[in-house]
């Protein structure tokens, strides 16, 4: 494992889109290592048991069983040692009230999850651009909704 592989942690409880989103992540040009739980308890188990070693960022899924999304990243902001995890919010849903209360939950973003795949790598491409160029800029309601289309990303480097 290298030293500056981006640990990515996915909370979905959809075997189909977890696979959609193994398959993307294999084909960006970046070295990462993917975990990925299933509902909402496993990933607040995951997180609660490696708190010393988070990972760099959190996909976290709004509709799960036995705890939603939006459950969890509450549990998340409320914890010390869990509240500075990068979390992006991703759905189906794209209802403004929705995308509303994760911003002032504490999502860092958000992605409606597109079915084209190309469209699906280019966003999570995007976003984990996005969270390696962190630095000490706040977000803002503008750039919280991430998009297929709201950038162009040269095809050689994803």
């Amino acid at each position: 494992m290298a030293a500056n592989e981006l640990r990515v942690l996915l909370a979905d409880d959809d075997a189909d889109d977890c696979l959609f989103f193994k398959e993307a992540l294999e084909e960006l040009s970046l070295s990462t290592r993917l975990t990925i739980v299933n509902d909402g308890d496993q990933l607040m188990k995951w997180l609660l048991k490696n708190t010393s070693r988070l990972p760099h960022v959190l996909f976290l899924d709004l509709n799960m069983p036995r705890k939603n999304g939006f459950e969890c990243l509450k549990e998340i902001m409320f914890n010390d040692k869990l509240k500075a995890l990068p979390t992006i919010m991703y759905s189906t849903s794209s209802e403004q009230d929705v995308m509303d209360r994760l911003y002032q939950n504490g999502a860092q973003y958000f992605i409606r999850k597109p079915s084209d795949f190309l469209k699906f790598k280019r966003v999570i491409h995007y976003s984990l651009t996005l969270i390696m160029q962190e630095t000490s800029l706040q977000r803002t309601k503008n750039n919280f909704i991430l998009t297929g289309e709201s950038y162009f990303i040269k095809p050689e480097t994803i």
